[in-house]
């Protein structure tokens, strides 16, 4: 999204739709839809839902419900424009429709739900092998068969390096396609999602780290009088969240087991606390004796980094009197709420809420530790 001041101009909302290709919906549509909800998560898919009002005479009554616009498996795209400045915030597949009719007028409302593309990837179940390819390259092999929905892959190498050795393992896919990749992502301590945009029609397929590196984005301020953005943020210190596995490995020369060394997460999740959390609980890792060296080094290093964040936070902003729209999976700082909690949170999830002449975003924040490592935060 395009990190442009809002002020006080108008938020508008344009709904693309089709089987694959879109286009711009009747102007009717538009005007009937009465709320739009949708939620961005790190690692998770995305999903939405859309209200519509019916009228018995009314264009979507009468015509497009009855012809399939609105049926499961149809393509959304939804862009917000602010002052004149497009996002795609949006693009999805439709999974279920409901119509709630209602003897009062105006209260007849048909509301659709949906998920991002990566729906696509778990319609079918299938068996496949990969003969030495590593895990990234198992997964732009996967993702190379939806480029027709303009799906571009940015897919980072693992941490650990994994050279495959087809003559003592072969590795095996069951399952469907997304359950085998944010299998291979968990594996490696990585996050996999689809990032929409930037032009409508087009996305991004992440697997990779968490990207904690980078600018902020615009600081969420709260306790600040007339400089604040966000009324309330409620933060979170889990003790028990973070773990330290222990995993152990088996030379298969030799028979030998050995305890393996605890890794060093930072590669992953660069700190943003000053203090880190300490890790209370000690999970056993099982199956790793009998897998490659690298691979258990892998999940032991995935496990220690996905389960670091034992701090949270959660909050609501109106995007006008923020001055700008957060956007989920970066990083953004906080100020006024004391010494303890201030500073940069990766951003984990956002809900954007839109109605008519309101734009309103629930979000959720981690970090791995407590006080900021950096006396100031990007205002």
């Amino acid at each position: 999204m395009a990190d442009e001041p809002i002020g006080s101009g108008p938020v508008h909302l344009t709904l693309r739709m089709g089987p694959k290709l879109t286009r711009p919906v009747p102007s009717e549509v538009t005007e009937a839809l009465l709320s739009a909800q949708i939620t961005m998560t790190s690692g998770e898919r995305s999903g939405f839902q859309l209200a519509f009002d019916l009228t018995k005479r009314g264009l979507i009554t009468q015509r497009l419900l009855p012809e399939g616009f609105f049926d499961p498996k149809t393509r959304v795209i939804a862009i917000t424009s602010i002052k004149g400045t497009p996002t795609v915030v949006l693009d999805g597949l439709i999974v279920r429709q409901e119509v709630g009719a209602s003897n009062v007028p105006g209260q007849t409302t048909l509301t659709v739900t949906g998920e991002d593309l990566t729906l696509l990837m778990d319609l079918e179940e299938r068996t496949d092998r990969y003969p030495n390819l590593a895990p990234s390259k198992r997964v732009e092999r996967i993702l190379q068969k939806y480029a027709d929905y303009g799906i571009t892959p940015r897919i980072f190498r693992e941490q650990v390096h994994q050279p495959p050795h087809e003559q003592v393992r072969v590795d095996y896919q069951t399952g469907t396609d997304l359950q085998y990749v944010n299998e291979l992502a968990r594996a490696n301590g990585y996050t996999f999602y689809l990032d929409p945009g930037p032009t409508p029609g087009r996305s991004t397929a992440f697997w990779g780290p968490e990207q904690r590196l980078g600018e902020r984005q615009h600081a969420l301020n709260v306790n600040m009088d007339v400089n604040s953005t966000v009324d309330q943020l409620t933060f979170a210190y889990d003790g028990t969240a973070r773990e330290e596995p222990q995993a152990r490995w088996q030379d298969p020369r030799t028979r030998d087991s050995r305890l393996l060394p605890q890794p060093d997460i930072s590669p992953l999740r660069p700190p943003l606390g000053r203090r880190a959390s300490p890790a209370l609980k000690r999970k056993t890792l099982s199956g790793t004796a009998k897998k490659a060296l690298e691979q258990a080094q892998a999940e032991m290093l995935g496990r220690a980094a996905t389960s670091a964040d034992a701090i949270s936070g959660s909050g609501q902003l109106d995007v006008n009197r923020h001055g700008y729209v957060l956007r989920p999976r970066e990083l953004v700082g906080v100020r006024g709420a004391g010494v303890t909690y201030d500073g940069d949170y990766y951003v984990k999830s956002v809900t954007h809420n839109l109605r008519p002449g309101s734009y309103q975003q629930n979000f959720t924040l981690s970090r791995e530790g407590l006080i900021a490592r950096s006396g100031t935060v990007r205002p």
